[in-house]
């Protein structure tokens, strides 16, 4: 899972979720972007190349490791043991467009995606997915290097 917090600066920064319409018993929910991992495949490796397949942003360099969420879910009829690792990384352009992937998003259910500042993740009734991303994303900008 990978995170993009495309703003160093204030604490107002945009940073990208994307829109997961999923029916029962996931219900619809913001996640960032992520799935699983290839055979061989480590996390971060997993991460770069769920976030490019998902974004259609090969050029993104993961900057580390900023979470570890592990909990059980209904996945494709099926009860599962999800390990998830959320990373950080940057981009440039804010408010970065998405294109070219309009048919990936279509097959796995993602909705719409869309960019959120640290405060409309903070303040919003919708689900997030960590519900702590906004308090992890600034956790980790804040961090030593």
């Amino acid at each position: 899972m990978s995170t993009v917090d495309p703003d160093q600066g204030n604490d107002g920064t945009a940073r990208l979720d994307d829109g997961r319409s999923d029916q029962p018993p996931n219900g619809v929910h913001w996640s960032t972007p992520g799935g699983g991992l290839n055979p061989g495949e480590d996390y971060a490796s997993g991460a770069a190349r769920e976030l490019a397949e998902e974004t259609g942003w090969d050029d993104i360099v993961l900057l580390g490791e900023i979470h570890r969420w592990t909990h059980t879910m209904e996945y494709d009829d099926a009860i599962v043991r999800q390990v998830e690792r959320f990373f950080l990384a940057r981009t440039d352009q804010p408010k970065r467009e998405i294109t070219g992937v309009e048919a990936m998003h279509a097959r796995d259910g993602i909705a719409t995606w869309r960019w959120w500042t640290l405060a409309q993740l903070d303040s919003t009734e919708e689900a997030i997915w960590p519900a702590e991303l906004a308090d992890l994303v600034r956790s980790a900008r804040t961090a030593p290097p």
